[in-house]
């Protein structure tokens, strides 16, 4: 069976609605949207899985012309996004009217100039620039900023992000790109420290040092997130990304905790005051921000 399965092919291959419903609840076809299913896994697929196979699904019957941008763009091009948005099929198509919104697909409408537009895995899709700016305008504030910061760690240029941002100076939500664009920073290694860079910064405590290598009397002990020197304190963001990145062969989950939490040890033993959190806890942004002005506050006590 091919990835995607349309409902007018199987149904031209003998199989009627009835025995696509049965084959869903069975668990061997997952339903990508009306009319359009792929093949069930065991295991689950991520949202960006999913997306491309929905844009494997919708983009053939749109025609010529629809070039992937926004959150599809972005998905293409390994840029984080949140799973709300990655629900709908984006397009730009380069010509006048309004844009809209029909059943999975969002139909943007705005010029793309040359060298805006390139290829993906066969698709026409913008180009990273270009779909940073557009995330950047369209996307709450903090999600963009962990989109610029992902494109710049993958290599993106500052130089042609701002060029990209400046062909859209006046459009709609140009304000916000220019302060996505002005945080953004590739030093960032995942959305989770892109969140916690943006809420740091809301409330006051923008870090002084990202990505810092701390020494200690035998040599380097490792980098952390977040580090204020001037107050010894150090911010961690513990994310399951994290923790998959600093596995060594043959260990598991628990034994990057327990070598973390003895480089920790380490940590408070030259003076630095530690303040971790994980994802639930940006859901409370001023909690996170007391405990790092308490750690200030121990540090100078």
């Amino acid at each position: 069976m091919d990835e995607v399965l349309l409902r007018s092919a199987a149904t031209r291959g003998g199989l009627s609605d009835n025995d696509l419903a049965r084959l869903v609840g069975l668990g061997d076809l997952e339903r990508l949207r009306r009319g359009a299913y792929a093949r069930a896994l065991g295991a689950r697929r991520s949202p960006e899985e999913v997306h491309r196979l929905l844009i494997g699904a919708t983009v053939p019957q749109l025609g010529d012309g629809a070039v992937l941008s926004h959150a599809s763009a972005g998905v293409l091009h390994g840029l984080p996004l949140w799973p709300a948005q990655v629900g709908t099929v984006h397009i730009t198509r380069p010509r006048t009217g309004g844009g809209g919104r029909r059943t999975v697909v969002r139909r943007h409408t705005s010029a793309l100039e040359a060298g805006e537009t390139t290829t993906v895995d066969g698709w026409a899709v913008t180009t990273v620039p270009r779909t940073v700016v557009d995330l950047a305008r369209t996307l709450p504030y903090e999600q963009g900023v962990a989109a610029g910061d992902a494109a710049l760690r993958l290599g993106l240029d500052r130089g042609v992000l701002e060029a990209a941002l400046r062909r859209q100076d006046r459009w709609p939500g140009a304000a916000r790109a220019r302060r996505v664009v002005l945080l953004a920073d590739g030093r960032a290694e995942s959305a989770g420290e892109s969140l916690s860079r943006v809420l740091l910064t809301d409330q006051g405590l923008t870090p002084t040092e990202l990505q810092l290598v701390v020494h200690g009397a035998d040599g380097p002990l490792g980098r952390v997130d977040f580090a204020w020197p001037e107050h010894r304190t150090i911010g961690e963001f513990d994310g399951r990304v994290k923790y998959g990145r600093l596995l060594r062969p043959g260990e598991d989950v628990g034994d990057v905790v327990y070598r973390e939490k003895l480089r920790e040890d380490q940590l408070r033993d030259l003076g630095w005051q530690v303040v971790r959190w994980v994802w639930a806890d940006l859901d409370r942004p001023a909690v996170i921000a007391e405990r790092v002005r308490r750690a200030f506050a121990r540090a100078h006590g």
